[in-house]
């Protein structure tokens, strides 16, 4: 299948700032990329690119006073089937995960794993370890905590949600990333497009969240707040948590009056009809077929 994605993000800027932003699509998905994926500025800005230490495409510029525009539209081919899944997935021992994946077993900005461990205990220890019990802290996130978009505030941290029990999409998933954390199951947060292909639209469409787990040897999605497979969904950043990942880091006073996210499916174009044969000709024989 393929998915249009972009965005439109508008500032209005006092005085000149650097900024850095996380809106490129993911290098893992690069290969799924079917136009180019490079961020447009208005007015017309000078826009670097580097890696960072999560593997992460950033964009890095400086705004002068004004009026900014940011935005992007680009196509990516997706796969017609949702998530994968396997109950199977093992966990590792901590003595034998990878280097790289230590760092997501560690508290962080808003994921206090250290003040919520002794909860996950008593909730998920006694939950056989492995892809059941991630799925396990899926549901008990999905089903004790409220959606408001109204609840939405930049400083809310997993302890935070864990007694107030509403929040945004972000707040869902740092509460599943402590809970694995604290169990010795690494856990990373995940932000991209995540449109309403396929299921009941929901409004307002916005960048989303979820998280990823290391199961046997590999990185596998889970999302606490929708807690479904999913179509459609676009990698775009992965860090310890949101702090890790924020769509725009402004060095400075940046004034947000406008943003809109876009993630919908697009039609396949038409393959060209056989020499001799004509798409006329084509649909005739099929009215004719359907008549007969």
């Amino acid at each position: 299948m393929l998915i249009r994605v972009g965005f439109d993000i508008r500032f209005q800027i006092p005085s000149e700032i650097a900024m850095v932003a996380l809106l490129s699509v993911h290098p893992s998905r690069v290969p799924d990329l079917l136009e180019p994926d490079e961020l447009r500025t208005d007015p017309e800005l000078a826009v670097t690119y580097y890696i960072d230490s999560f593997g992460n495409r950033c964009s890095r510029l400086v705004a002068p006073p004004g009026p900014l525009k940011l935005s992007n539209s680009t196509l990516v081919r997706c796969p017609e089937e949702p998530d994968e899944e396997d109950w199977s997935a093992r966990e590792s021992p901590v003595r034998d995960l990878p280097n790289e994946a230590l760092v997501f077993l560690l508290s962080s900005r808003y994921c206090e794993v250290d003040r919520l461990a002794q909860v996950a205990q008593e909730l998920f220890g006694h939950i056989p370890p492995g892809w059941g019990r991630v799925q396990a802290i899926c549901d008990w996130v999905h089903s004790k905590v409220e959606f408001n978009y109204q609840h939405a505030r930049p400083t809310k941290t997993a302890l935070d949600l864990f007694t107030e029990r509403i929040g945004v999409c972000r707040d869902f998933q740092h509460l599943a990333v402590t809970f694995c954390r604290a169990l010795n199951i690494p856990a990373r947060y995940a932000t991209g497009y995540l449109g309403d292909i396929r299921v009941p639209l929901r409004l307002p469409m916005d960048f989303s969240a979820w998280f990823e787990v290391y199961l046997e040897n590999r990185w596998w999605t889970f999302d606490a707040r929708n807690n479904q497979r999913r179509l459609g969904r676009i990698l775009m950043a992965t860090g310890r948590d949101a702090a890790d990942v924020a769509i725009t880091t402004s060095f400075g006073r940046a004034d947000l009056v406008h943003f809109m996210v876009v993630s919908e499916e697009e039609a396949e174009p038409l393959k060209p009809a056989r020499e001799g044969v004509t798409q006329d000709s084509m649909a005739s024989r099929s009215t004719a077929t359907l008549r007969a």
